[in-house]
C-alpha cells in the first residue's frame, strides 16, 4: 500500500516568503530523509530552471513573430527607416 506524505517548503522569493506544498509518496519521502536531501534547495532549482526554460520559449516564440514580420520589409523601407531621424536634425 503506497501512502502519500505531505510536506512544506519555504522558498524566498524577492526577499518575501511564501510556503508551497506537495504531496509525494511515503516511500520517496523516506528515500529523502536517508540521502538527506535539502527538499527546498532541490525544489527552488527545479523551479528556476523550468522558468528560465519557458521564459526563453517564449522568447523564440516572440523571435519567429518578429522574423516574420521583418519579412514584409523591404530594404527601401528599412533605409527610409532608418534615415528618417536624420532628416530631421
Amino acid at each position: 500500500m503506497s501512502f502519500l506524505f505531505s510536506f512544506r517548503v519555504v522558498i524566498l522569493l524577492s526577499m518575501s516568503m511564501v510556503v508551497v506544498s506537495a504531496r509525494i509518496p511515503k516511500e520517496l519521502k523516506m528515500k529523502v530523509k536517508k540521502y538527506s536531501i535539502n527538499i527546498s534547495e532541490i525544489l527552488r532549482k527545479a523551479l528556476e530552471e523550468e522558468i528560465r526554460r519557458r521564459e526563453l520559449d517564449e522568447i523564440k516564440a516572440l523571435l519567429r513573430e518578429f522574423k516574420e514580420g521583418v519579412r514584409n520589409v523591404s530594404k527601401e523601407e528599412i533605409i527610409g527607416v532608418i534615415r528618417e531621424p536624420h532628416k530631421e536634425r
